[in-house]
C-alpha cells in the first residue's frame, strides 16, 4: 500500500464530493524579501522580514475558524551560530552539513519508523544523519483546523562521511528528501547546507509566535524571503505554505 501523501496528511481539505473536486484548485499569494549589502548576517534581517510579513496579512487568507490561515513561511540563510547553540551535539563546519525541519505524523510510533526509514535512505545516498531536534511551537496561537491537521516538526541534520560540501552535498540532500517524502510520505520544508524554511498552516501574525526559534537573536541571516498564500480557490495545507525550497510564487499559476 503506497504511503499516505504528506498532503493529505496534514490537511483538513474534503475529498472530492458533489459538485467539488480539487483538481480544480488554484491559489494566489503575497510575497515579500529582504537582503543585506554590508556582508554580515543579523537578527535585524529576520525581524524586518517577519514584519513585513504581518503587513501581508489578507483579509481573506483566514479559515472558518478565524485561526486558521492558509499559509506563511519564511526561508532564510543556515543561521549556523543559532543551530549549533541549541542541536544538543556536535556539528560540522558551516558548509559540510544539510539541515531542515520536518513534519511527520503525529503518532509516535510512526514517526519513529519514518525517521528510522529516513536514516536508511540517508545512509543509500551517502548521507550520515547527525542528529534530530525537536523544533519548539506554541500550537495554542493556532486556528483549531490548522492544529488538528498539525504535524510533529523535527529538525534533521546530515553530513557526509567524506566530508563533502557545496553542490555535490546539496545534490546528496535533494536526492534523499525527494525519495524521503515519496517512499516514507512525510515532507520536508527544506533540507540544504544553504538555506532553511520555517513554514505551516498559519496566518502572517502567527508564524514568529508559533515558532519561537525566529525570535532567538542568534538567528541570524543576510537575507529573508517570506510569504503569504491566498488560497482564493484552494483548501490550505502545512506542506502547501510557501516558500518552498528554491521559490515563492506570487499568482495564481493557472492564470
Amino acid at each position: 500500500m503506497p504511503a499516505m501523501s504528506p498532503f493529505e496528511r496534514f490537511s483538513t481539505a474534503p475529498a472530492k464530493t458533489g459538485l467539488y473536486d480539487p483538481a480544480f484548485d488554484k491559489d494566489a499569494c503575497g510575497l515579500a524579501m529582504v537582503a543585506t549589502l554590508r556582508g554580515t548576517a543579523g537578527h535585524d534581517i529576520i525581524d524586518t522580514a517577519l514584519h513585513a510579513l504581518t503587513n501581508l496579512e489578507h483579509r481573506g487568507a483566514v479559515g472558518s475558524d478565524a485561526g486558521t490561515g492558509d499559509g506563511a513561511g519564511i526561508l532564510t540563510q543556515i543561521p549556523d551560530a543559532f543551530l549549533r547553540a541549541v542541536a544538543g551535539f556536535d556539528l560540522p563546519a558551516a558548509g559540510f552539513y544539510a539541515a531542515g525541519l520536518v513534519f511527520l505524523p503525529t503518532d509516535a510510533e510512526e514517526a519513529s519508523r519514518a525517521k528510522a526509514g529516513f536514516e536508511n535512505i540517508a545512509t543509500e545516498e551517502n548521507l550520515t544523519v547527525l542528529g534530530w531536534r525537536q523544533v519548539p511551537v506554541r500550537p495554542e496561537v493556532l486556528g483549531d483546523l490548522a492544529r488538528a491537521a498539525q504535524p510533529t516538526i523535527e529538525q534533521v541534520f546530515v553530513g557526509t562521511p567524506d566530508n563533502i560540501e557545496g553542490i555535490e552535498l546539496e545534490r546528496r540532500a535533494f536526492r534523499l528528501r525527494k525519495r524521503s517524502e515519496r517512499q516514507l510520505g512525510i515532507y520536508h520544508p527544506s533540507l540544504s547546507s544553504r538555506t532553511m524554511v520555517y513554514k505551516g498552516m498559519v496566518t502572517t501574525l502567527q508564524l514568529e509566535p508559533f515558532y519561537p526559534d525566529l525570535s532567538d537573536e542568534r538567528f541570524a541571516s543576510t537575507l529573508a524571503l517570506v510569504h503569504s498564500r491566498f488560497s482564493t480557490n484552494t483548501f490550505p495545507s502545512w506542506p502547501l505554505a510557501h516558500p518552498f525550497r528554491m521559490i515563492a510564487h506570487n499568482g495564481e499559476i493557472n492564470t
